[in-house]
């Protein structure tokens, strides 16, 4: 039947009408913002504060929920910037022993921040929008200015040469520094001992640390499972579906307890958990029972015995017991559900078993407050929920890197959540996985995209090789370009070399590992010829790009510690390879993967020799230098610029091996020259130096009326530096 004309006059007033209501809706719904500041220096943090008046399932989604500061900037553009939700936490450092060393406690309920690094100097204007199903709404608008710093900007590729890397303001970088990849209460290294060794490579001129926001429930992960129920070294967890749901397609999870009387579980969180002393506490949930007369619970110095009860929605009881935390009462400990009187069978006088399922697991503070038990959550999603303690521990991290000119390649997606999802790029999973990684760099950026410590996203530790993941990281950096205002470069490792990773397009430090061991091709005995070899096949498929050994190392057949590491304790292999990836085209050292190892040995000082012959020094535009060693059995390895040159000369009788496992002495070199061609003409200033003392040992000035200069080398045993420069 065809419409009437009062039909469709009826329909379109009714669809107005929606529309003005819909429009005051929106018009009444106001959130509010204010600003950490009104004044912030260039490329310094200014946090904004905003109340949303609203609370979300999922704060993380931003398909549930998007909120975003519009900011107005000086030159005429507008930016969008993502927010984020947060838990916050008080830190305090205890010093209590393994896992007890810092003790974090959640302030307050979650809230919405966003981060904001101004890079033109101005008048700023800005405003938070927030889109939910309700639709959406603005905030006031808030003004600030952006006064001149000292600050040198965001690590990017440089503008000159694309292989080295540079501030936005335009001073040269290179990377000098190692792994920290592990940094959690039950590691080596916990956040007290990160800040001890930021100070110790900050006192030694070290300047870059490749840290893991990935390392599932053993140390910091972002995204990741943390459970109160098992580790995931050995994952056996008493976790079912609640009764009645075993044939649904995604049923809904329980903690299970079955076995004779006395049977128990514990829920021992990664994260220890943290109670406020002389504070009234609540722990409550509900349990079903089949068989047990109770269920008995143990928590810290507190010990109930819940009878079961009859009554209750389908066999579900409710429990809620209230404990006060003692004047020294910092930590939770271990919870222990038992069973209680699970009985006997009168015909064989065996124990029957029984069966108690557990849901809804929570420890508050009495008056309220953030849930304490949330590692119990079985039904808490691992993809797009992100460990707020974990957030928390990284702020820590970068404010330190900050404070110390540290600057932190992130490697934040945990590849094991991700790797089987990628197998077929045409699949759902593959889809999925896509906008999962999308929503995780998304908060990513919005949390610590503001610092230009954050040198890179790295995307994986040592995806495999083998999936095709070349859609993935077009995708995802497609939508970093649109959203990360900061242009952060980004990289991805994986567990053999990839030529196509480094060559990819929408990634910008290209990256490998390796680590020498007995058993492979190659010489692992002498370390310099390993990190050339690695270097090469870097500038090979990555001419144009900045790129890093990520990982290196002295390693067993199994990838354990070498015992030959140990017995390194003057670093030789370590100071040989920092000398070496120096002079080799790439990007920074390699970074070194057994930090512990070099705590221990306190190896920090071999990176200020190094440091301090780089400093003022920009590779930019060099190529390998035209050197030769005449005279004496020596490596030497360069990078020369039109006017100046940079050498290491090296002896071959100095490797590892040589010094550590053979004893062997080298030689004392005495009668080498440098040959150099192409410097052209000029008045040049020709410095040698002690690369284990870091200092000038020899200088002198020199000219040049040809294209080849001829200098002869100090007498040295293991290694020697010089620099050719205009004077």
């Amino acid at each position: 039947m065809q419409p009437t004309r009062r039909t469709i006059h009826i329909a379109l007033v009714c669809l107005a009408v929606a529309c003005l209501v819909t429009t005051a809706s929106t018009e009444q719904r106001k959130i509010k913002m204010k600003a950490s500041a009104k004044s912030v220096g260039k490329y310094e943090k200014l946090e904004f504060h905003i109340d949303v008046g609203a609370t979300y399932e999922n704060p993380f989604d931003p398909d549930q929920v998007d909120v975003s500061v519009v900011l107005n900037a000086p030159t005429d553009r507008q930016v969008t910037l993502p927010a984020f939700y947060c838990q916050n936490y008080e830190r305090r450092k205890l010093g209590q022993g393994r896992g007890r060393e810092n003790w974090y406690y959640p302030v307050g309920q979650g809230a919405w921040r966003a981060r904001f690094a101004p890079m033109d100097t101005g008048a700023y204007a800005a405003a938070a929008k927030l889109k939910d199903q309700r639709g959406t709404a603005r905030s006031n608008t808030i003004q600030f200015e952006c006064t001149p710093s000292p600050r040198k900007g965001f690590l990017q590729a440089g503008r000159k040469d694309p292989r080295f890397l540079e501030f936005t303001e335009g001073a040269a970088f290179f990377a000098i520094g190692q792994n920290l990849a592990f940094i959690g209460e039950s590691q080596y290294v916990n956040l007290s001992k990160a800040e001890e060794i930021f100070a110790k490579l900050s006192e030694n001129g070290a300047n870059f640390l490749r840290i893991w926001t990935c390392c599932k429930d053993w140390a910091m992960a972002i995204e990741a499972r943390k459970s109160a129920w098992g580790r995931s070294w050995a994952w056996n967890p008493p976790i079912v579906p609640v009764p009645g749901s075993e044939d649904e397609p995604e049923p809904r999870k329980c903690a299970r307890i079955q076995g004779d009387d006395g049977t128990s579980i514990s829920a021992s969180p990664s994260h220890p958990v943290a109670l406020r002393p002389r504070t009234r506490y609540v722990l409550a949930g509900q349990f079903k029972a089949d068989g047990p007369q109770g269920l008995k619970i143990q928590a810290g110095r507190e010990n109930w015995k819940i009878p079961r009860d009859a009554a209750g929605k389908e066999g579900w009881q409710e429990f809620r017991r209230e404990f006060v935390a003692g004047e020294n009462d910092h930590w939770l400990g271990r919870i222990t559900f038992s069973l209680a009187g699970a009985g006997s069978s009168r015909r064989r006088r065996e124990p029957e078993r029984g069966t108690i399922w557990l849901d809804e697991l929570s420890l508050k503070e009495a008056n309220g407050g953030a849930e304490l038990l949330w590692e119990a959550d079985v039904n808490r999603a691992v993809r797009g929920y992100y460990n707020q303690l974990d957030c928390f521990i990284l702020d820590e991290l970068v404010e330190a890197a900050e404070r110390n000119g540290i600057y932190l390649m992130l490697c934040l997606i945990t590849r094991d959540l991700y790797m089987k999802s990628l197998s077929d790029e045409q699949s759902t999973e593959y889809e999925q996985a896509i906008q999962d990684a999308k929503n995780l760099m998304r908060y990513a950026v919005a949390r610590w995209g503001y610092s230009t410590s954050v040198a890179a996203w790295e995307y994986f530790n040592e995806m495999d090789p083998g999936k095709p993941t070349d859609r993935f990281y077009d995708d995802l950096g497609r939508y970093l370009e649109q959203i990360d205002i900061y242009r952060h470069l980004r990289t991805t490792s994986t567990w053999h070399p990839s030529a196509r990773d480094c060559r990819h397009a929408r990634i910008g430090i290209a990256q490998l590992h390796r680590y020498m061991r007995p058993q492979t091709k190659e010489d692992y005995k002498d370390e310099v010829a390993v990190v050339l070899d690695k270097a090469h096949f870097l500038r090979q498929h990555a001419p144009n790009k900045p790129a890093l050994i990520g990982e290196f190392g002295l390693a067993t057949p199994k990838w354990g510690l070498s015992e030959h590491m140990k017995q390194d304790r003057a670093g030789v292999h370590f100071h040989n390879c920092l000398w070496a990836s120096a002079f080799s085209s790439v990007s920074g050292t390699t970074l070194f993967w057994w930090w512990d190892q070099l705590d221990r040995q306190d190896a920090y000082g071999h990176y200020q020799p190094l440091a301090k012959f780089l400093h003022g020094v920009s590779f930019a535009g060099f190529k390998k230098a035209k050197a030769r060693v005449t005279g004496a059995d020596a490596r030497v390895l360069g990078l020369q610029g039109d006017k100046s040159t940079y050498l290491w000369i090296f002896n071959p009788q100095a490797t590892w091996w040589n010094l550590v496992v053979l004893q062997n002495k080298p030689s004392r070199i005495e009668a080498a020259t440098i040959e150099i061609q192409g410097l052209g003409p000029g008045h040049y200033r020709v410095q040698w130096w002690d690369t284990h003392k870091g200092k000038s040992i020899e200088h002198k000035p020199i000219s040049l009326s040809g294209d080849s200069l001829r200098i002869a080398v100090p007498p040295f045993r293991r290694d020697i530096a010089c620099k050719i420069e205009p004077r």
